[in-house]
């Protein structure tokens, strides 16, 4: 079982962005329950989606696809899918994937919910 925070944020034109804060191991026992809490916020909540790692010292190929196909799900939606504050053990796994190139990834939350939406910008 994962432990997964979940938190509201409005931008200053009005959208909603979901944060989630998953804490402890994102593997192949907990990638699963996180990758439906993605779906879940992504088709009834808001498009917009930022993850804050700060409290996942470990991710593996698991993890890492459930992240990919919430990003998927996102930008399906014409959604926007940031990824923030990567701890540094599993910002190994993103730089030894490659998958560092793949996510929008933003050193803090702030930095992750400032400006606009990739999607609506473009």
């Amino acid at each position: 079982m994962i432990q997964i925070e979940q938190t509201t944020y409005t931008t200053q034109d009005g959208n909603t962005v979901i944060i989630l804060t998953p804490a402890g191991r994102l593997d192949i026992t907990t990638a699963w329950q996180f990758r439906l809490k993605l779906q879940e916020c992504i088709s009834k909540l808001s498009c917009h989606i930022v993850v804050n790692l700060g409290q996942v010292n470990f991710i593996d190929s698991s993890g890492l696809t459930s992240l990919v196909a919430g990003m998927r799900d996102a930008d399906k939606v014409k959604g926007s899918f940031r990824i923030c504050n990567v701890h540094p053990e599993a910002k190994l796994v993103f730089e030894v994937t490659m998958m560092d190139t793949v996510f929008e990834i933003f050193e803090t939350e702030d930095e992750a919910l400032e400006g606009v939406p990739r999607s609506i910008a473009s």
